[in-house]
This record gives C-alpha cells, sequence and structure tokens, in this order.
C-alpha cells in the first residue's frame, strides 16, 4: 500500500530547495483525508507553480494515490508568513474611488 505522507513528503521535497522546512500535517474526517503542506517561503512559488500548475498536479497525484487506498485526498498548502504575498495584514486598502455607474461607463459597452 502506497503511504501518501510519504508519496507527498518525495514529490515535495523533489522541487524544494528546503526540504528540512516541509511540515505535512495528515487528518481525516467523514469527508475523507486532508494533507496540510507547510513549506519555507522561498519555496512557496516552486510547490504553486506558474499558474498554479504544480499544485494541481501535485493533488491530481495524490487523488491517484487515495483511489489506490480507497480514500478521498485533499491537500491544502498553507501560505507562509512571509511568503512576500501581494497583501499583508497591515496594509491599508484605498477606499473605493468611482461608483459602480462610473465604473460601468468606463467599459463602454454601449
Amino acid at each position: 500500500m502506497i503511504d501518501d505522507v510519504q508519496f507527498l513528503e518525495y514529490v515535495v521535497k523533489a522541487l524544494v530547495g528546503h526540504p528540512d522546512d516541509i511540515k505535512i500535517k495528515r487528518t481525516v474526517d467523514e469527508m475523507g483525508v486532508l494533507m496540510t503542506l507547510d513549506v519555507h517561503p522561498d519555496d512557496m512559488g516552486k510547490v504553486i507553480g506558474r499558474s498554479g500548475n504544480t499544485a494541481k498536479a501535485i493533488r491530481i497525484l495524490l487523488r491517484v494515490v487515495g483511489m489506490k487506498n480507497n480514500s478521498r485526498i485533499n491537500l491544502k498548502i498553507n501560505e507562509p508568513v512571509g511568503s512576500g504575498t501581494w497583501r499583508t495584514p497591515d496594509t491599508k486598502i484605498s477606499p473605493v474611488s468611482k461608483t459602480l455607474d462610473e465604473a460601468v461607463d468606463d467599459l463602454n459597452l454601449d
């Protein structure tokens, strides 16, 4: 029987630059298996991939492993603190500068 945690660890370690920082948590409930992945902030882009394609591929492979073991596996990738996201919690969100009507007018749908 294929161990899903070992499989995920093997795949992710092959992708990242900080393999010792990988943490995988596995929980089981009535919905199936949830695997939660934590990686080093510098490796987040490698795990997600362009347009999320790497993450999608990993999820598909995990579902195949789950089918072999008669279980449904879902993967959650936690965003590491300091991963360089586009917005931090202390970022101020600017107020809306246009009304809905003004925004629709800008679309020039006439």
